[in-house]
């Protein structure tokens, strides 16, 4: 009995909520009614309702609804179902019914942080705001405002929660959240700015170009063994750039390694797009890697190719 009590007190949606302190007083005294209208309810209601939470967490939710209903046939005016319903549906993609359920909870519960947030993702699903069944809630009610806002913030949607605070009093609760959301956009503006410093400094590096002239001072000099390993490197960080696998198979048939050139050489064709002068490059250094292992037939394949500058 213990174990399923903690269950149905996660079931009513008594977690905890990050934030301002103000909404943690009614969750204690909900919680602590909770053994008390367990122990209002039959073995059968017990059964189905608990094993409507096993089916939904198992993603049957067809089946998670059926067993809900029965459990409204004992219950009718349960609002914990109308909530577990509201979710059932969502999550089987019938937002119609799901928007009904879950405002049948909000009414009985509107102080309810957990019901408030499904009626608000039930909406966002269908692309909408609350404002359009403002008229079937209690709206104006100060917990929803609340919670409202406070969900809002957990979405970092700033602006929609800052209306909401705005035009409520100015409370402990309006002024704290009000703080964290000034505190959150502050933060993201300089994120933000961090990032398009980082984005303009590599625009003007130019990291490639970088790989470019190290790779050509490397080549003048004859030095292949550290042109292959340079070429190597700015293959690993640009795996998409044909030239480089160029430069590394060039280097590595000049370092007398014509099996690994012919490997990187291949795999760099199919990068290629419109640049002949490159193609013809590639074509070469595979015709001279082919000739050096005897693969005659290959060399004259690639030969072809150049030839005919395709």
């Amino acid at each position: 009995m213990r174990r399923r009590v903690y269950i149905f007190i996660f079931a009513l949606g008594l977690v905890l909520i990050p934030g301002p302190s103000c909404a943690q007083e009614n969750e204690i005294k909900e919680e602590e009614s909770a053994e008390v209208f367990l122990e209002e309810y039959t073995d059968e209601f017990q059964e189905k309702f608990f094993e409507a939470l096993k089916q939904k967490g198992i993603e049957n939710y067809d089946r998670a609804v059926n067993l809900l209903l029965e459990c409204k046939r004992l219950d009718p005016n349960n609002s914990v179902l109308d909530h577990e319903l509201a979710k059932a549906y969502l999550a089987s993609k019938q937002v119609v019914l799901a928007q009904q359920y879950g405002i049948s909870a909000l009414n009985a519960r509107p102080d309810n942080f957990w019901v408030l947030n499904t009626i608000v993702d039930i909406m966002q699903r269908q692309g909408l705001g609350l404002d359009l069944i403002k008229d079937k809630i209690p709206y104006n009610n100060v917990q929803i405002q609340e919670n409202l806002a406070l969900i809002y913030f957990k979405q970092e949607n700033y602006e929609n929660a800052l209306k909401i605070l705005n035009g409520m009093k100015n409370t402990v609760f309006s002024k704290e959240l009000t703080s964290k959301i000034y505190n959150s956009i502050k933060s993201r503006e300089n994120t933000e700015n961090l990032k398009d410093t980082v984005i303009v400094k590599v625009e003007k590096e130019n990291p490639t170009d970088n790989y470019l002239s190290i790779i050509s001072g490397y080549l003048a000099k004859s030095d292949f063994k550290s042109a292959a390993s340079v070429s190597e490197e700015a293959i690993e960080n640009f795996p998409a750039q044909p030239y480089f696998y160029y430069t590394y198979g060039l280097s590595l048939n000049k370092v007398k390694k014509h099996k690994e050139a012919i490997a990187i050489l291949e795999s760099g064709l199919d990068y290629l797009l419109d640049d002949v002068d490159l193609a013809n490059k590639m074509y070469k250094e595979l015709v001279d890697a082919n000739n050096a292992l005897g693969n005659s037939s290959k060399a004259n394949m690639y030969l072809s190719k150049l030839k005919s500058g395709s």
